[in-house]
């Protein structure tokens, strides 16, 4: 597989279930994912990755109540289910072929849209 960089525009937000929030924006971002990473490679069937991830969040995302921002867990989530539909789809597994993850997230700087920096490396792993 080829190696992947791209900035990836929008709004990150993580994945949430409860009925009671908006889900337009959570839609969204799911949305810009798979619309920005389509015409990117796709990691094949036997290969395996190294997924990089940064997420860029806007000042809002940082309440004083949650100092940290949302849970990367979370965001993770909602960023690889969309990736399952782009460069993960032709994996086996789809999003079980990344093996090993880096991801963060910061506060975008002034001037800087909203979004994550993607890099998929790719990893080589043992014959079975």
């Amino acid at each position: 597989m080829p190696y992947i960089n791209k900035t990836i525009h929008g709004t990150p937000y993580p994945e949430k279930r409860d009925p009671r929030l908006d889900q337009a924006p959570l839609k969204k971002w799911t949305h810009d994912i798979i619309t920005q990473t389509q015409g990117l490679p796709k990691v094949k069937k036997r290969e395996a990755c190294l997924l990089r991830v940064t997420f860029l969040l806007k000042p809002s995302q940082f309440p004083k109540n949650c100092r940290f921002g949302p849970d990367l867990d979370n965001l993770l989530k909602r960023f690889l289910n969309a990736l399952k539909c782009t460069v993960l789809s032709e994996a086996d597994g789809t999003d079980s072929c990344v093996v090993a993850i880096e991801a963060m997230k910061v506060c975008a700087e002034t001037g800087t849209q909203p979004g994550a920096e993607l890099e998929l490396l790719p990893v080589r792993m043992p014959k079975q």
